[in-house]
């Protein structure tokens, strides 16, 4: 069976690889992002899957734009059975679905229809779902909404971020291609269209995302804290020496219940290792803050070198 892969991001990686090692499978090209500057150096870099290719000597294609590129026309050249598609960064032309000879197949990170797009693991973790998953789904124009081939599923647990969960889907998503690659071999393709009106929809995220609206309950602001974990992270702003406003990234925190008679973004109580927020409805008690410039640290160890007293204002 000849496949080509689609994909830029490390939640690929176990796919790609399975794909690689895979008897009956002939992994006949690579399609990623192009190399791009990252950094405060901004150092060109190779994405994962393109470096993959590189060492595995795999035909690579990095097209800016793959519509109307002339990679187009050498995909269709190389006459692929299927298309495998995971976090690609692009929308993908009618007349690049149209190439593989069996089907073009997205490997999305979600129980489909639910959180269709581009975050579907943050706002797994934000919607406080109790359960997640992989898609393998037949690829149609519109976004995501092509009819689901199988589906396999994970919980999220409490202590569950963004970055655990992205690590779990990934090799969940090789699972469930496996057991899609066997299917096909066995002449099954089962089709099952979605319900839209079952839809939610997962936006990309930008670095503003990751403000905290002191003014939602507390348990919301944990949730956001743990979904933006690596990326883009929870922050908050305080006023700092002569009035400057300081930045804190808040990595780990919990929902303390009950009433509190503070104003959203006051501090409500500190210990030796945490200090507790009022929110718009409970407390957060924060375990783990980031300084501007600093490293990540337990909270009791950053309230010794930075104290806090009940007037500080988060914001």
């Amino acid at each position: 069976m000849r496949i080509i892969f689609l994909g830029s991001g490390d939640i690929g990686m176990p796919a790609l690889r399975l794909l690689g090692n895979r008897a009956g499978v002939e992994l006949a090209g690579i399609v990623s992002q192009p190399d791009r500057p990252v950094g405060r150096g901004l150092q060109v870099r190779t994405g994962p899957v393109a470096a993959f290719a590189k060492e595995q000597g795999i035909p690579l294609f990095q097209p800016e734009r793959l519509r109307g590129s002339d990679t187009i026309g050498q995909l269709a050249q190389m006459r692929p059975d299927l298309f495998v598609v995971m976090a690609y960064g692009q929308i993908l032309p009618p007349e690049v679905l149209a190439i593989p000879s069996i089907a073009p197949l997205n490997l999305h990170a979600s129980l489909l229809p639910r959180h269709r797009g581009a975050s579907p693991i943050q706002s797994a973790i934000l919607a406080g779902d109790s359960t997640t998953g992989i898609s393998v789904m037949y690829m149609a124009e519109g976004l995501d909404t092509g009819d689901v081939f199988l589906q396999k599923s994970t919980p999220i647990f409490p202590e569950d971020t963004g970055g655990s969960l992205h690590d779990r889907l990934a090799d969940l998503a090789a699972e469930a291609l496996e057991e899609a690659l066997k299917k096909i071999g066995e002449g099954q393709m089962e089709r099952h269209p979605q319900n839209g009106e079952l839809a939610t929809y997962a936006k990309k995220l930008t670095r503003d995302n990751g403000k905290i609206d002191w003014e939602q309950p507390a348990e919301e602001i944990a949730r956001r804290v743990r979904a933006f974990d690596p990326w883009p992270g929870a922050q908050t702003r305080f006023a700092g020496d002569a009035g400057t406003e300081k930045v804190l990234k808040i990595w780990k925190a919990d929902a303390v219940a009950g009433k509190c008679a503070l104003r959203p973004g006051e501090i409500a109580k500190t210990d030796k290792s945490w200090l507790e927020i009022a929110a718009g409805d409970g407390v957060l008690r924060v375990l783990e803050v980031q300084a501007e410039g600093r490293k990540r640290l337990a909270t009791g160890e950053f309230l010794r070198g930075f104290p806090m007293g009940a007037g500080t204002k988060f914001f």
